[in-house]
């Protein structure tokens, strides 16, 4: 198990993610574009209006139906610009629908409503959080776990509350946006 205010790589977040929380956890997520290997293929097909495979997701919809059956919950909010670009277009689409149907509410809000850019966190319980920064080309270059009581409950508690009070579910957000796998002309 890792210890609170440590730096860890990405991978050991990976491996210990199940452990570190007995009732709930919460993804904030800001960027516009992230960098994740097992996303890299399917982006591309995407971009190229080739038909999707989706069983790349299998592993997170398995991660999510475990979470759920132990009786957790799984939560996150994406912090996006708009008009989306194409890679949230991609996770709108090919992405989020799969942990919705494993069962993790995943919720969508405009950046116009939220705060800047870079506030990327899991937060576990209400004990500990993983801050993850992202170097420019949006690979994740520091995992931090944070244990502190005021950090933790009050800051980033508030910033989960308000985040989910202020976005939609991924179905509506998509919906209203008329998000498609062509985009539109403005």
């Amino acid at each position: 198990m890792v210890t609170q205010n440590t730096v860890i790589s990405f991978e050991q977040l990976v491996r210990d993610f199940d452990s570190l929380f007995r009732h709930r956890v919460f993804r904030l997520e800001t960027l516009d574009y992230y960098d994740a290997e097992n996303e890299r293929e399917p982006y591309a097909r995407f971009l190229a209006g080739q038909p999707a495979d989706l069983t790349w997701r299998e592993p997170w919809k398995r991660i999510v139906r475990d979470v759920r059956a132990s009786g957790r919950t799984m939560s996150r909010v994406h912090v996006v610009s708009e008009p989306v670009s194409d890679y949230i277009r991609f996770e709108l689409l090919h992405v989020y629908p799969a942990n919705v149907d494993a069962g993790e509410d995943v919720r969508i809000l405009g950046r116009s409503e939220a705060w800047p850019a870079g506030l990327d966190f899991w937060l576990f319980d209400d004990d500990l959080a993983a801050l993850l920064k992202y170097d420019s080309d949006g690979r994740v270059s520091e995992v931090r776990l944070i244990g502190d009581d005021f950090a933790v409950r009050h800051h980033l508690g508030a910033v989960r509350t308000d985040a989910l009070r202020k976005s939609v579910p991924l179905g509506k957000y998509v919906a209203q946006h008329n998000i498609t796998e062509r985009m539109h002309a403005a």
